[in-house]
C-alpha cells in the first residue's frame, strides 16, 4: 500500500504545540465551518502512513466526506499578507509559480497568532521529509541510476536555490516585520518546497480557461491528511463556495479513505511525494525511454556518413513536427503507450525507405495513410513492420542499460522476504521504482522479439 512521510508535529518556527494536536485541529475544524462526516475520524490507527481518515461506519459511493470552505483553505489569497502579496504580484514571478504559496506560509508559520496554527500542527516533521532531494546525492544517483528521477531532483534544486536567493530572501529581508529571522533559512524554504510538491493541491481550469495559467497551488486543511492509492475511494470537487471530497467507491467500517494525486508512476510519486506503491498496485506505472536513445539506437544502424546524414536530417524533421525533443521522452504505460502518436511517427519516420520520407517530408509530414497494423498500442507491437520493432528493441536494451542492475538482482531481491526486510527504506522504495519500470522495459523487449 502507499505509504508517505510520517505525519508528525511540525518542527516549524511557530513554537507552542497543542499537546493532542487532533483534538486541536477538530476544534478548529468546527470554528472555521469546516464540517466532517460523522462517519470518518483522522486517526493514526488502521491507515497507512502516519495521519489518515478511517470510515467509522460504511461509507456509500458519492456520500460526502466533508467540505472545505474557501475561508479555511491557505494561499496567497487567503492569508494574512495576501495584500502585500498581490502588490508585489510581478517582483514574485518565478519558474514554479509557488513562490506567493510559500511565502504565505513563512509568515503563517511564524506569526503567534496564525488562524491556521491548529491545521499546521498536523503535518508531518518537516526536517524528516522523504523526498529524494533530502537524500546524499551519492545515495540517489546510487539507488535511483536510470529511473529519471536524479535528474529531476537536480533541476528541482538548482531552481529552488535560483528562487531563494534572487526573490525570496530579497522579498522577507525588505519586510523584516513580517519574516522573523529564524524563517529566513534556506533550509526551511527547501522543506517548504517540498511540503507544497506533496501536500498541496491545484485548482484545475474550466474548460473555457485553457488558453490561462494554470492556477496557483493552495493548501486545504483535511483533504492532505489522506494518503494516495492508484486505485483509490474517494475525490476531491471543487464548487463555487467550497471544496468537497466524495466517496467514490463503496469504503466498509474500518477501513481507510485514499484520495488520488493523479495518474503517477512510481518514479514520479518518489520524486514528488516521497512514497512508491509496490509492484504490482500501482496501475498507473510507466517506464520511459528517452527520445534520444532511440535516435541512438537508429545511428548504430548506420554504415556510411551519408546515412547518418540521412537520419539527422529525418530527426531534424521530427524536431519540427514538434514529435521529438532532446529532453523528451517516450512513456510507456503497461498497458499503453501514453505518447502514441509521437513514438509511432518517431519509428515511420526513422524507418521509411529514403523515397519515402523525401515524399513524406515535402508534403510537412501529412500523410493520411495511418494503417491499423501501425497502431501502437501495447497488443499490437508484435504486428508493427520489422523495422520498427527491431529499432523499438535495440532503444529498450539502450535503456535498460542506464540502470546499475539487472532484472534478475531486483527479482532476488523481491523474492526473498528476508533480505528484502533488512534493506533500508529507502533502499526498498528505490527497488520498488526500478523494478516497476524494468517489468514494463522486459514487457517490451518480449514483444518485439
Amino acid at each position: 500500500m502507499a505509504t508517505r512521510a510520517k505525519r508528525r508535529r511540525v518542527a516549524g518556527p511557530a513554537g507552542g504545540g497543542n499537546p493532542d494536536p487532533v483534538a486541536g485541529f477538530l476544534s478548529w475544524c468546527r470554528r472555521v465551518g469546516l464540517e466532517l462526516s460523522p462517519k470518518v475520524a483522522v486517526s493514526r490507527q488502521g491507515t497507512v502512513a502516519g495521519y489518515g481518515m478511517v470510515a467509522q461506519e460504511s461509507v456509500q459511493p458519492g456520500e460526502l466526506l466533508f467540505a472545505v470552505p474557501r475561508a479555511a483553505l491557505l494561499s496567497q489569497h487567503t492569508c494574512s499578507i495576501s495584500g502585500l502579496l498581490e502588490r508585489e504580484r510581478g517582483a514574485l514571478q518565478s519558474q514554479s509559480g509557488w513562490v506567493p504559496l510559500l511565502l504565505a506560509l513563512l509568515h503563517e508559520l511564524q506569526a503567534p497568532a496564525s488562524p491556521w496554527s491548529p491545521y499546521f500542527a498536523l503535518w508531518p516533521e518537516l526536517g524528516r521529509l522523504e523526498h529524494p532531494m533530502f537524500w546524499p546525492e551519492e545515495q540517489r544517483r546510487q539507488l535511483l541510476q536510470g529511473t529519471g528521477v536524479p535528474e529531476a531532483v537536480e533541476k528541482d534544486l538548482a531552481n529552488i536555490r535560483s528562487e531563494y536567493y534572487s526573490i525570496v530572501l530579497p522579498f522577507m529581508e525588505a519586510h523584516p516585520d513580517l519574516f522573523s529571522p529564524r524563517v529566513r533559512s534556506p533550509e526551511l524554504y527547501h522543506q517548504l518546497v517540498a511540503l507544497v510538491m506533496a501536500y498541496s493541491f491545484q485548482e484545475p481550469l474550466e474548460e473555457e480557461e485553457d488558453e490561462k495559467e494554470p492556477n496557483s497551488p493552495l493548501m486545504v486543511p483535511a483533504a492532505d491528511i489522506l494518503n494516495h492509492l492508484a486505485n483509490h475511494n474517494a475525490n476531491l470537487e471543487y464548487s463555487p463556495n467550497c471544496l468537497r471530497m466524495v466517496a467514490t467507491q463503496p469504503i466498509p467500517k474500518g477501513h481507510e479513505i485514499f484520495n488520488t494525486y493523479g495518474q503517477m508512476a512510481n518514479w514520479q510519486l518518489i520524486h514528488m511525494y516521497g512514497f512508491v506503491e509496490p509492484y504490482p498496485d500501482n496501475t498507473d506505472d510507466t517506464a520511459d525511454i528517452q527520445m534520444v536513445t532511440v535516435r541512438e539506437a537508429a545511428l548504430q544502424g548506420t554504415k556510411v556518413e551519408a546515412e547518418r546524414l540521412l537520419l539527422y536530417e529525418r530527426w531534424d524533421f521530427l524536431c519540427k513536427l514538434e514529435m521529438v525533443g532532446e529532453e523528451g521522452a517516450f512513456v510507456i504505460g503497461r498497458e499503453e503507450v501514453l505518447t502514441e502518436e509521437e513514438l509511432t511517427t518517431t519509428l515511420k519516420v526513422l524507418c521509411m525507405p529514403a523515397e519515402e520520407f523525401r515524399e513524406f517530408k515535402d508534403q510537412d509530414g501529412w500523410a493520411d495513410d495511418k494503417k491499423e497494423e501501425d497502431s501502437l498500442t501495447i497488443t499490437n507491437i508484435p504486428k508493427l513492420k520489422a523495422s520498427w520493432r527491431q529499432l523499438l528493441r535495440k532503444s529498450v536494451l539502450l535503456t535498460l542499460q542506464t540502470y546499475a542492475t539487472d532484472l534478475k538482482t531486483e527479482q532476488d531481491l523481491l523474492s526473498n522476504k528476508e533480505v528484502y526486510a533488512k534493506l533500508s527504506w529507502r533502499e526498498q522504495q528505490a527497488l520498488q521504482v526500478r523494478y516497476g519500470q524494468k517489468m514494463i522495459l522486459h514487457q517490451l523487449l518480449e514483444l518485439t522479439s
